[in-house]
């Protein structure tokens, strides 16, 4: 048994969670050498270890380097952040069917971004006139404003409905799908083609510039939520009950609502709104550790991490010379699962 326990962190972990984490680690480490080998272009594991260690062939590097490692990253980001917002929010709602793109939140930063796009876009030299740091603080204002739409109408009489939360996050996510159909048809034409591609859940195109702006987001706001797990525990026991061992619990929620949206605005800067990746995945790392957020946290990331990448190397080697967009693969499965977990809890 592993503790650790101060004044702002509290951490356990068992023999049995730590095997399941490093099995898991195994499988996103595996998965992300084999993508590293896949392409237009079939590279070796030996050569790819070669490269990364700075020891390969310079066209094989270029390959990797360049072309490849970027995307990659970017999913592996992204799905750690989508799957992770995913968990804090079906904990902080108490609800199975909450999750990122069911909210409302990621078409609210899926809109926002469309919106940047349109309105900072240079039509004469096809480039953006301020610089792309500034593109996950658009999704992340998208965000809190879909966050506080959404949360503002399911609340009703004191209380927040769970299952009114949904409902309203369904209609919230067509909303925001007009929206951003209105800002692709005015905006550059040049514009449309790439942010059609990009709603739909898409890595291409990912570069280094890229991949350092979302590492450093994603990292702070992981860390962030690491503080809090300990609170996000004691929330599952109810308001009254937390409240009564000293939690601030309304304080507590709004940070943790913050964090998730923040993670969400940061995946979907860059990576597209991926749907159903932070629905799915907390769900199987729930089955599997329990409802422990010390683990249940970093597992749904690597799963998450795992399924974006690996709908992403599906996308761009299966079906060359086209590229599918991670987000068909994830929204075939992703889509189905929602509706049998939406008559699941109906009927209870």
């Amino acid at each position: 048994m592993i503790k650790v326990r101060n004044r702002f962190f509290s951490y356990l972990l068992n023999k049995r969670s730590l095997i399941v984490l490093l099995i898991t680690f195994i499988l996103l480490l595996s998965t992300f050498l084999i993508s590293l080998t896949l392409g237009d272009r079939y590279i070796s594991i030996p050569k790819v270890v070669s490269v990364l260690l700075g020891e390969g062939k310079k066209i094989d590097e270029l390959f990797i380097q360049a072309f490849r490692m970027p995307r990659i990253v970017i999913a592996m980001l992204a799905g750690l952040s989508l799957a992770i917002a995913g968990a804090i929010l079906q904990g902080l709602v108490r609800n199975p069917l909450a999750s990122p793109d069911i909210l409302g939140i990621t078409g609210g930063a899926g809109a926002a971004v469309v919106l940047f796009l349109a309105i900072f876009s240079d039509d004469r030299t096809n480039q953006l006139t301020v610089s792309i740091k500034w593109l996950p603080l658009a999704a992340f204002i998208g965000a809190i404003v879909s966050l506080i739409f959404v949360y503002g109408l399911a609340y009703k009489n004191g209380e927040l409905r769970p299952l009114r939360l949904v409902l309203v996050g369904v209609g919230f996510s067509s909303l925001a799908q007009a929206i951003t159909s209105f800002f692709m048809i005015v905006g550059p034409i040049f514009r449309a083609s790439e942010a059609n591609m990009w709603l739909t859940g898409s890595v291409y195109g990912a570069n280094w510039e890229q991949v350092k702006i979302l590492l450093l987001w994603t990292i702070a706001f992981i860390l962030l939520a690491l503080l809090f797990i300990r609170n996000l525990n004691t929330q599952q026991l109810g308001d009254e009950v937390s409240t009564s061992l000293g939690v601030q619990v309304e304080k507590n929620r709004l940070i943790l609502l913050f964090i998730s949206t923040a993670l969400v605005a940061g995946a979907v800067s860059f990576a597209g709104a991926i749907g159903f990746v932070g629905l799915i995945a907390p769900h199987i790392a729930r089955k599997i550790v329990g409802a422990s957020y010390g683990v249940l946290i970093p597992l749904s990331g690597m799963i998450g991490a795992v399924m974006v990448l690996v709908a992403d190397t599906i996308g761009r080697t299966v079906f060359l010379p086209i590229q599918i967009p991670a987000g068909v693969f994830t929204a075939v499965i992703g889509a189905p699962y929602f509706i049998y977990l939406l008559f699941k809890t109906g009927k209870r």
